[in-house]
């Protein structure tokens, strides 16, 4: 436990860059970290440095780990089980890609041209920019390993249960004809080095930082200003536990919003340390990062509206559910 605890005060919730910050701006700028001005800055580069730092270490392991499952060998392996055991199987294969939600649907597009069933692409596309291993270890930063792990699992469950519920409905035939019409070519893969891996994984950092720099600082600097500058007051009458349809609203809020969960992780602590129940805070990343605007008008151009609106009500019921499920029991898990 002292070594965990260790771990997960130097390693998760870095503890030296939060006191590094606070001395740098105290003792160079004069500024207290009790003070609107001094919190938000604090706020915003603790947050920000944090983020990047795992961020960077995390997708460099994490895709080490993906390389031994490229496209091609995903699909054989997905293509090779079917029923509840594919779907399990897909959700799984979604959490080692760090995709976000617009970026998971060529891969969709690419297992649905193969001939995957519909419910194993399905159940993939959800888990895929829902639950990464690298945005666990974030999670667990900011929330604790409880609330990380609890997150996890309901997140596949939403996932597996979404694409059986896709598959037992008949879905398929909504899928876009020229979709299916894509020619699916196997490329033979040669087996990579140990060199190659470590270049493939640093070649993924680079590229995911550049795509989602912009939000993690626009997140963060949203967090910074819930935080130190809206009352608390205000925050607890639209999303505090004394308001009953708070689950539905941080959901609906989420929806317009596009960013993936790196950016939605900084408000989320800061609506969670104003008060605002673990379970309407997790609604909110959910939303935003599973059902995006910008995700579902891509998913649209792929499937026919009926599979849409039924993909979109589903996995809205299943946030919602999981949120107020969340509220009910977070005094197992705060």
């Amino acid at each position: 436990m002292n070594l965990f605890d260790f771990f997960n005060r130097q390693f998760l919730k870095m503890e030296w860059l939060y006191d590094g910050v606070e001395f740098i701006l105290n003792r160079l700028f004069g500024l207290e970290i009790t003070d609107r001005l001094g919190g938000s800055l604090h706020f915003f580069f603790y947050d920000t440095v944090k983020i990047f730092l795992l961020l960077s270490v995390l997708i460099f392991g994490v895709s080490y780990i993906q390389s031994f499952f490229p496209p091609e060998r995903t699909k054989k392996i997905l293509g090779n089980i079917k029923g509840i055991k594919g779907n399990v199987l897909g959700a799984l294969l979604g959490t080692i890609t760090p995709f976000c939600s617009c970026s998971s649907i060529p891969l969709f597009i690419g297992f649905t041209s193969a001939g995957l069933p519909i419910g194993i692409t399905f159940s993939f596309l959800i888990s895929s920019p829902l639950v990464d291993l690298a945005s666990i270890i974030i999670l667990m930063s900011f929330f604790g390993p409880k609330v990380a792990l609890a997150y996890v699992v309901v997140g596949l469950v939403l996932a597996v249960i979404g694409g059986a519920l896709i598959d037992k409905a008949g879905m398929e035939k909504y899928v876009e004809s020229y979709v299916k019409e894509i020619e699916s070519t196997d490329v033979t893969q040669e087996e990579m080095t140990v060199a190659q891996r470590v270049e493939f994984g640093v070649e993924q950092v680079k590229d995911i930082v550049n795509r989602v720099w912009k939000y993690v600082l626009i997140g963060v600097g949203i967090g910074a200003l819930i935080h130190n500058w809206i009352p608390q007051s205000v925050v607890e009458t639209a999303l505090g536990s004394n308001n009953p349809v708070s689950v539905l609203i941080a959901t609906v809020i989420g929806v317009p919003m596009y960013a993936d969960i790196f950016g939605t992780l900084p408000i989320a602590e800061a609506l969670f340390l104003k008060g605002v129940g673990i379970g309407t805070v997790l609604s909110f990343m959910m939303a935003v990062t599973a059902l995006s605007l910008p995700s579902l008008i891509m998913l649209s151009k792929v499937v026919k509206r009926k599979l849409l609106i039924f993909f979109t009500v589903m996995v809205t019921i299943g946030i919602v559910i999981i949120g107020y499920g969340f509220n009910a029991f977070a005094f197992l898990l705060i």
